[in-house]
């Protein structure tokens, strides 16, 4: 077993592919593939499930990964010690629901660190996807909410995953609605008010489910709907049309949204926007460091409850 081979299986499991990986380590998708076999019947395991769908990792293969990071991060610290170079290396990555202080914290981290080199990932994606995402390794953590109606669901995800939510905040629901809409200047809304308005919501794919969407209330019926699939179109929409949304109410700093306005839901629910990780991978230096600086942001936000941005 060789380091080489810790970081194909590495680099393997990071881009969900034989193929890509082997574009990113230039080498030929058979040298990789042959790397992989001899690694797994030194081991005695299967660290990847091959289909004729693609590859997965295995249960198996989630443990090996889980030390295969650790010997690689061990390796890079001896590295930087006594190699004249002094690389520093980092590897991180985050999967998400579309909150922006996520990115927010992402701009603040890579502010405070002295990063030479670094492989950094940013995956705003689908709610199963997050969980997918840290559960296969392919994330160091996820963001996502938890509440009374998807309890039960998300926590048997966790459970099976071998993930463990932590708790950043606790949150009411917030619309969130141009400067100019009919309802901007309300102190309150009403889901009765908002019946009028079209409801953009983030597109949950095949995996669409009353328990995965990202919008914190899910109404019995809307006469007026738009998904998206990413912020900058949410944003665009919300802008220039009398569409709304549902969020967090947590205030950014690095992002420009002027033209956008929250106003409290009346509503009895209340949310937990919490990060995941597996349990049995400690986190990074890079990892606790990003969730410190996502505590102090949101710690932050709540001292001007007064503005509020997606």
């Amino acid at each position: 077993m060789t380091l080489q081979q810790l970081r194909y299986a590495i680099e393997i499991a990071n881009c969900g592919s034989m193929n890509e990986a082997a574009k990113r380590l230039f080498i030929s998708q058979p040298s990789l593939s042959n790397a992989i076999k001899e690694l797994e019947s030194e081991l005695g395991i299967s660290i990847f499930d091959r289909t004729n769908r693609g590859i997965s990792i295995s249960v198996e293969g989630m443990e090996f990964l889980g030390y295969a990071r650790q010997i690689i991060e061990q390796a890079e610290l001896i590295e930087n010690r006594y190699h004249g170079s002094k690389r520093n290396l980092i590897h991180f990555s985050v999967s998400t629901q579309h909150y922006a202080f996520v990115s927010d914290a992402f701009v603040k981290l890579m502010e405070q660190t002295d990063i030479n080199e670094y492989n950094l990932h940013l995956r705003e994606t689908q709610t199963y996807n997050i969980i997918e995402d840290v559960k296969t390794l392919r994330s160091d953590i996820g963001i996502l909410y938890i509440n009374e109606r998807n309890f039960k669901v998300m926590n048997k995800l966790f459970s099976d995953g071998n993930l463990m939510f932590t708790p950043l905040f606790n949150t009411s629901p917030h619309i969130f609605i141009r400067a100019g809409h009919p309802l901007a200047q309300k102190e309150m809304v009403t889901t009765q008010e908002l019946s009028a308005y079209p409801y953009i919501t983030f597109d949950q794919g095949a995996n669409n489910s009353l328990h995965f969407s990202e919008e914190m209330i899910t109404f019995s019926s809307v006469a007026k709907s738009i998904k998206v699939h990413d912020r900058a179109t949410l944003a665009n929409l919300l802008s220039g049309t009398d569409g709304y949304t549902v969020g967090t109410g947590i205030l950014v700093s690095q992002f420009n949204y002027e033209q956008l306005v929250a106003v409290p839901l009346q509503t009895n629910e209340d949310f937990t926007v919490g990060w995941i990780a597996h349990k049995d991978r400690k986190p990074s230096e890079v990892a606790s460091q990003y969730i410190d600086i996502l505590n102090d942001l949101v710690s932050n936000s709540y001292l001007n409850m007064n503005q509020f941005l997606l």
